[in-house]
């Protein structure tokens, strides 16, 4: 098995801590997020770790990595970053964002899945939030899952909340032949959709979220399986997550969210 960090993009909303960094290379309790995802890859039997540069990709360096660079980092996404390394679609892989942080049991779940494209939601995402923002109904986006578990539609921004069963993290994993379908599907979808929207984003396919992809194999009639998890992760999305984060590990609050050694 794999893991795929992406990392390519610019991070505008974290600027006063990463004006020339990624957001993976933001410093966390003495390392970074990217740091502490590779280590916990490799406590849990990952070793095959591949990371997905663009912005400031000579800051990232760490040893024993395969590398790709998405040269279009500024005016593409996170589906066009990852097919940046399709050659590595040779085996199962779990695919990250690289501005969270999760817990070894999430990661561990993840890994053990054995669907063909299973996606990490928090069933517990309202507690989060309401510490996080000190409120449910902002920065929201949908996410329905049918009676088996499985989500039926997503990506859509700031739905009703009963359109909100559970919380998209960044963490996915696909198996090798989901792989090889996630890459027919954008080389089918890809000349059509280069500028006019794809999916529930309303963005065109180079811009493309995952949430938009995993929205299109929906749509293609695959089963898309949500792995449920009661928080266990946390987000480094704009200056005040940082700080709000940084805030919790002083006082001791992150263990409600995640454990940081």
């Amino acid at each position: 098995m794999k893991g795929i960090i992406l990392a390519a993009g610019q991070g505008t909303r974290l600027k006063k801590y990463t004006k020339n960094l990624p957001k993976g290379m933001l410093l966390f309790a003495g390392k970074t997020i990217i740091e502490r995802q590779i280590e916990l890859f490799k406590a849990c039997g990952v070793n095959d770790i591949v990371i997905i540069t663009g912005f400031a990709a000579d800051t990232i360096t760490y040893p024993g990595v395969s590398y790709y660079h998405n040269p279009d980092f500024a005016y593409t996404n996170m589906v066009e970053s990852m097919l940046c390394a399709k050659n590595e679609f040779t085996d199962d892989a779990i695919v990250s964002y690289s501005d969270i942080l999760y817990s070894e049991e999430m990661l561990t779940g993840m890994i053990n899945s054995a669907h063909d494209f299973a996606v990490a939601v928090d069933i517990n995402w309202k507690t989060y939030w309401k510490s996080r923002y000190g409120r449910i109904d902002f920065d929201t986006e949908s996410l329905v899952l049918d009676p088996k578990g499985n989500i039926v539609s997503l990506g859509r921004e700031n739905p009703p909340l009963d359109e909100i069963d559970a919380r998209y993290i960044g963490l996915l994993k696909f198996s090798k032949k989901g792989l090889k379908e996630i890459s027919r599907i954008y080389e089918r979808d890809y000349e059509e959709y280069l500028n006019k929207p794809w999916k529930q984003s309303g963005k065109h396919i180079q811009q493309a979220y995952m949430t938009d992809l995993l929205q299109a194999l929906i749509e293609g009639g695959f089963t898309v399986s949500a792995e449920k998890f009661s928080n266990g992760w946390i987000e480094f999305d704009t200056n005040e997550d940082y700080e709000t984060a940084t805030k919790w590990l002083e006082t001791g609050k992150i263990s409600d969210f995640i454990e940081i050694n």
